[in-house]
């Protein structure tokens, strides 16, 4: 096969992009392509040993003359040394700030033959592209890279908004890999959350204001009086004391059991009935796919790309960002009606599998880059089956 030399660059830590972007890579390696990462520290998720994978490490020295350390500058130094070094077809970059700018400078380093690949994530375009100090440069970085793709057709039109971009940009969504999120056995360590008759309700994220995170305690206050249940927090972030003072105000202490940052969230999602996403933005939301994947129905409000990836009483239930009335309503529906739940598991399963499968998106990104090469695709590549 006309195996692909690729380096991607991502936010290595916690995070959907950074999950996504090292899931990706895992993939790509395991199809026969030559997968570089290139990033300030390893990625978090990139796991075992690999024979097509290689890490490496942006270092970045703190000079007298300059107020902050300057990681662009070392990135793209170091974009442009392993691009030659290692003779690499195309940079797949996530975050059109500043890795997209970065992949740019090296490709003038390196010359036109190394093409550059952008994937828009969410808070780059709904966050950063409405601070006009930065609005030109990510309009630079979407307009001169080879290829942009976006996680969801609501970050594309947002992105024409705020920016009034013309240039053709690829929907590819998020993926899981169905071989790690799958319903697991946990009835023992179930019994360490919650009882036999308790539900368990859960939320992940980076608790930042976005997330609405206190919204969860209210949902939660609601459903626990009417549903015996329990809720489970994982991860932490600036408004977690908020989430804390909150539920010891409502008393409910001793119903919130606060799990903090986990690598591997499969298992906790296993263990939850309903997953709570009422955020005030999210491009994508990959923890509600997650924990689609595990059979795990979701409340979520309706913004950004959230809607596309939940089907609204099918595979969990919106409401508008904030009402958590609503979204409490949903959640003892969910959950008191066994037909409905057993009903919304399986096609939470089914939707995860084949609509959002590893491997149709992996195969979209490959097309992505033989087209970007000016490659026609392989032989091998089109009779190779996708398996979901």
């Amino acid at each position: 096969m006309d195996r692909l030399k690729i380096g991607i660059t991502c936010y290595p830590t916690l995070g959907g992009s950074g999950v996504v972007a090292t899931e990706l890579g895992k993939l790509l390696a395991e199809k026969g392509h030559e997968v570089h990462f290139i990033t300030h520290s390893m990625p978090f998720r990139l796991g075992k040993f690999d024979k097509n994978i290689s890490y490496h490490e942006v270092e970045v020295n703190d000079y007298y003359v300059f107020k902050y350390p300057p990681y662009d500058l070392s990135l793209a130094s170091k974009l442009a040394q392993v691009a030659k070094l290692e003779e690499l077809d195309l940079l797949h970059v996530h975050y059109a700030i500043p890795h997209a700018v970065c992949a740019l400078l090296a490709r003038q380093m390196v010359g036109p033959q190394l093409k550059v690949v952008t994937t828009l994530h969410g808070t780059d375009i709904t966050v950063l592209a409405q601070d006009e100090s930065l609005s030109d440069l990510i309009s630079y970085a979407i307009d001169e890279s080879d290829a942009v793709t976006a996680v969801s057709q609501d970050l594309i039109e947002e992105t024409r908004r705020l920016l009034g971009i013309s240039k053709p940009i690829d929907l590819a969504y998020n993926f899981v890999d169905k071989r790690v999120y799958y319903p697991r056995e946990v009835s023992e360590l179930r019994k360490e959350f919650a009882h036999p008759d308790e539900k368990i309700l859960i939320h992940i994220s980076n608790f930042r204001p976005v997330k609405r995170v206190t919204d969860v305690v209210e949902i939660f206050d609601r459903v626990r009086k009417e549903v015996p249940s329990r809720l489970l927090f994982v991860g932490e972030g600036p408004e977690l004391s908020k989430v804390l003072c909150k539920v010891k105000e409502l008393g409910i202490l001793d119903r919130v059991t606060f799990c903090g940052k986990q690598d591997d969230v499969a298992q906790l999602l296993s263990l939850g009935d309903l997953m709570l996403l009422p955020s005030e933005k999210e491009s994508f939301g990959l923890v509600a796919l997650e924990a689609m994947a595990c059979g795990v129905p979701t409340i979520a409000s309706n913004a950004g790309g959230i809607p596309e990836l939940i089907t609204h009483g099918e595979t969990g239930f919106l409401a508008g960002i904030g009402d958590v009335d609503q979204m409490a309503a949903y959640a003892k529906l969910v959950l008191s009606d066994e037909a409905l739940y057993a009903k919304m598991k399986e096609a939470c399963l089914h939707r995860a599998r084949y609509t959002f499968c590893n491997d149709l998106i992996t195969r979209q990104y490959e097309e992505i880059y033989y087209r970007v090469l000016g490659r026609p695709l392989p032989e091998e590549l089109k009779s190779r089956p996708i398996n979901c």
